[in-house]
């Protein structure tokens, strides 16, 4: 029998996408002079793809655990926890409304993708539309406890 190949989405082009994503949006970010509601819309949607871009790592480790290969899953999911945590960092900066400490979290997010080369943005307003609102409901549809399960 033959080997089966998986040419579709993977999770490695899928945390590329993500990070591609992310990368464009700090940087149109970094241009802007304040945060605006468009501003708002894209820090929530850096915190949609910062836990998205875990969920990855995740599933990655997830096939590693399975071949009994602990140690490199635990250290894949050790190398991008970072992610969940400014996710959540960011989450309750936007939920507190405290803007103003926005650029000290977006300053440490932004070496995770230095290695990312930017020449044109390919994402518009498309992709971030609504993201803020949407935090928000999520927000406060969650117990009162405030952390994910």
């Amino acid at each position: 029998m033959a080997r089966i190949i998986h040419t579709g989405e993977t999770p490695a082009k899928k945390r590329h996408a993500i990070s591609r994503s992310c990368a464009e949006v700090i940087r149109l970010l970094a241009q802007k002079g304040g945060f605006d509601d468009e501003s708002r819309d894209m820090c929530a949607f850096l915190v949609f793809n910062l836990r998205e871009l875990y969920a990855t790592i995740d599933s990655s480790a997830h096939a590693w655990d399975e071949r009994n290969y602990w140690k490199k899953a635990e250290k894949l999911r050790g190398d991008y926890r970072w992610a969940v945590i400014l996710a959540d960092e960011l989450r309750n900066l936007i939920i507190e409304d405290r803007w103003h400490l926005m650029p000290d979290v977006l300053l440490k997010l932004a070496p995770h993708f230095s290695n990312i080369t930017i020449v044109s943005v390919t994402r518009d307003a498309d992709w971030w539309c609504g993201a803020h609102r949407a935090l928000l409901r999520e927000a406060a549809e969650m117990p009162s406890s405030g952390r994910r399960e």
